[in-house]
């Protein structure tokens, strides 16, 4: 195609004109165009200067953002570019070569960008900034100083460009001593006095959670621009502060601010009703802005309604993958895999592919037995994008084949893995142990040290479990002592996890050691200790347990319940129980499951109070299981109640006639009565059905080849160096 026809004008263009359009296109950024443009100008003889290559340079880097970076083809066109400012002598003007450079960094080219500026024979304070600003841009944090520090020594004195490009860089927490120091040079040099160094600042102490400094900053500014309320409205949203945000907004509106799209994404951001910002952006009409129909998409999926933010989806058409994959991660939460599969169907016809998040969303979704042949699929799918190859979603796909207990499908995914890093090694380790492998979970924690891996907390609770499953008490010793001795976090899950593993492998007195070393224990270390106490029989200790739990400020749940009524039960405190059970209807207006009425009646049940038992029974909400009935017909052996034993029996062989723990029960009554051929009876019956009279089993601790393998691996990965000792704590 002709210049002519491209752009409606004569054929023999000149340099100014091109000049022209290069200009047009930088304010309408259309970089495609800008290239296409460059080829004309080859072709109409025209020699370009080292200003047609500034605006052109500029032109194809003014609408490139983040989600452009690494494009293969853009780096071509760099590098052809930049062949042709070679050819043509333009890379000796510097401002031309800082254009290109600043381009490379855009398209997230470093290396590239690094070897233009090394190879730079003059260099001034902006070729400075831009190599510093990219740095800083792609995520080089610790670079971008060390260029500050050395463009200082060669003598080059910083703009306030300089801190801007900078300040960035030290919004972490580890970098929070360079960020003021940086804002003392800043001070000392007057640099600061820009508002957008101060924006920047303020920004920087926000992120390294200085309120104070910022407020500072915000409050000293003298004109307040709409960039700087947004600034300090999201300062206050991302540290959690969501009233304080909302007062800034406020006293934005009142000075008359008008707000923009990035108000409104930063208000959501900072948990402000969705329905209110989105009939503000409405009356203001800022809610035509991609990013504002985006965040608000992802909030509705997120908190509010999935089909309301599928519908304000659908009014504002656009391929959006962050829109869909918010609608597609919502309905995945929920379990409604028939929509994930639609808006899936609705993705491919856009032409948009998953990415991995979007796919990390579906797996954790996938929990039921019927979704299973949905996520066969979309492992397939996985599989022909070259998704699979993703570390997030092959961690995903092996828990999704944990939830199932396709362990062979685990260890597969697992063993293909190029790169396992220690996510990978506690995803299949905590799958051995859902599945109930432990001592495959205890292979593989051997293999993961002999990679270089070290156990974090979450690698140590996943093995405590482990080892309750397997009665390991000196496995979870050697546990215990490696967590004392690398300092690891005993609060939470960590501390839960020990004083389950020491209460089921009979160490109480070590599981109440460890719940009197931890400082402010969680409401599930307050259920571990109590299901510990009431499994030993020392109700009382799991009652006061409950009592200063409450003193405490923290809200029972329903495990917490289970626990203090299985003590009232195994320690025949009647009135306890009954007061407990209100307690846990009325006050906290909790429905009880199955295994709350179980203890209910097997409280009532062992006392003999058999008729109150039975209308707690016919008076459940829920339909009574085989495992409240059992209750009864264990207090019935107890009390020795025959007739209502027997009835009790029969009720019980209709629900499940497979648990041979009915008919043992059975036919311990009938032998205390001495009722031998009724005895010999059940015993016939139990052989006809299948039953098992034998499904109790007791874990001993031995020594055995296995364990001096395990032994051994744990002596080279430096764990049992010392035992924990339970005085010690």
């Amino acid at each position: 195609m002709s210049l002519s026809r491209t752009v409606g004008l004569s054929p023999s263009p000149t340099l100014s004109f091109f000049h022209t359009v290069f200009k047009s296109y930088i304010e309408s950024k259309t970089s495609g165009r800008a290239l296409v443009l460059f080829r004309q100008l080859l072709q109409s003889n025209v020699r370009p200067n080292d200003l047609t290559f500034s605006l052109l340079l500029k032109a194809c880097g003014s609408s490139y953002s983040s989600s452009d970076l690494n494009s293969v083809n853009e780096r071509l066109e760099a590098n052809q570019i930049q062949t042709h400012l070679v050819k043509s002598g333009g890379e000796q003007f510097v401002y031309v070569s800082t254009a290109l450079l600043d381009f490379y960094m855009k398209l997230g080219c470093i290396k590239h960008a690094q070897l233009m500026f090394d190879g730079m024979r003059d260099r001034d304070v902006v070729s400075w900034n831009a190599l510093i600003c990219g740095y800083s841009r792609n995520g080089y944090d610790f670079g971008a100083l060390e260029l500050f520090v050395q463009m200082l020594r060669e003598g080059f004195i910083p703009s306030h460009t300089t801190l801007v490009s900078l300040v960035p860089s030290c919004g972490r927490h580890e970098l929070a001593f360079q960020g003021k120091s940086i804002h003392g040079f800043g001070v000392k040099a007057g640099l600061d006095l820009d508002s957008q160094a101060k924006n920047a600042l303020t920004s920087m102490y926000a992120k390294c959670v200085d309120l104070e400094a910022a407020e500072i900053l915000f409050g000293e500014m003298v004109e307040r621009s709409v960039v700087s309320w947004n600034t300090m409205i999201g300062a206050y949203g991302q540290n959690c502060y969501f009233n304080e945000a909302m007062l800034v907004f406020n006293q934005m509106r009142e000075e008359g601010v008008e707000a923009n799209s990035v108000t409104i994404v930063s208000l959501l951001s900072a948990n402000a009703q969705p329905e209110s910002i989105h009939s503000y952006a409405l009356k203001n009409g800022v809610v035509n802005d991609a990013s504002v129909i985006t965040a608000l998409v992802c909030v509705y999926a997120r908190y509010v309604n999935t089909e309301l933010a599928k519908l304000l989806y659908e009014s504002f058409p656009q391929n959006n993958l962050v829109s869909l994959t918010a609608i597609i991660s919502s309905y995945a939460e929920k379990g409604n895999m028939g929509m994930v599969v639609e808006c899936f169907s609705q993705m491919q016809q856009l032409n948009l592919n998953l990415d991995a998040v979007a796919m990390v969303s579906i797996l954790h979704g996938i929990t039921h037995p019927a979704h299973f042949g949905t996520g066969l699929a979309f492992h397939g799918y996985g599989l022909k994008s070259g998704l699979s190859v993703d570390c997030l979603v092959a961690n995903g796909l092996i828990s999704m084949y944990s939830n199932f207990d396709e362990m062979e499908a685990v260890f597969s995914l697992f063993f293909e893995m190029r790169e396992k890093p220690l996510v990978s090694w506690n995803s299949v380790i905590s799958g051995c142990v859902q599945a109930g492998r432990s001592s495959d979970a205890m292979e593989l924690f051997c293999q993961m040290k002999m990679f270089g891996h070290s156990p974090d907390a979450i690698t140590i609770a996943s093995l405590l479990s482990g080892c309750c499953q397997l009665g390991y008490l000196q496995f979870g010793k050697k546990l215990h002592n490696y967590v004392l001795r690398n300092n690891l976090e005993v609060e939470d899950f960590v501390g839960t996890a020990l004083i389950d593993m020491y209460t089921k492998c009979g160490r109480i007195e070590c599981a109440e050691r460890v719940f009197k070393s931890i400082k402010e224990p969680c409401l599930a270390t307050w259920n571990a200790i109590i299901s510990g106490y009431s499994l030993y029989g020392l109700e009382h200790k799991a009652l006061g347990c409950f009592s200063e739990m409450r003193v405490q400020g923290l809200k029972p749940d329903k495990i917490t319940f289970l626990g203090v009524l299985a003590a009232c039960t195994h320690g025949g405190l009647v009135h306890e129980g009954r007061r407990h059970f209100q307690i846990m209807r009325e006050e906290f207006g909790m429905v009880p499951g199955l295994q709350h009425s179980a203890c209910m009646v097997g409280l009532l049940g062992r006392a003999g109070l058999f008729e109150e038992a039975m209308d707690f029974i016919k008076n459940m909400e829920i339909e009574p299981d085989s495992a409240v009935w059992g209750a009864l017909l264990s207090a019935c052996c107890i009390h020795q109640e025959v007739r209502l034993g027997e009835s009790l029996a029969k009720k019980l062989f209709f629900l499940d006639c497979n648990n041979g723990g009915f008919y043992v029960l059975m036919s311990n009554l009938y032998a205390v009565k001495g009722r031998w051929d009724d005895v010999a009876r059940l015993r016939e019956m139990m052989r006809d059905t299948g039953g098992d009279a034998c499904s109790g089993v007791s874990i001993i601790e031995v020594t055995s080849i296995e364990g001096m393998k395990r032994n051994l691996c744990l002596s080279k990965m430096n764990l049992n160096t010392k035992f924990w000792q339970p005085q010690s704590l």
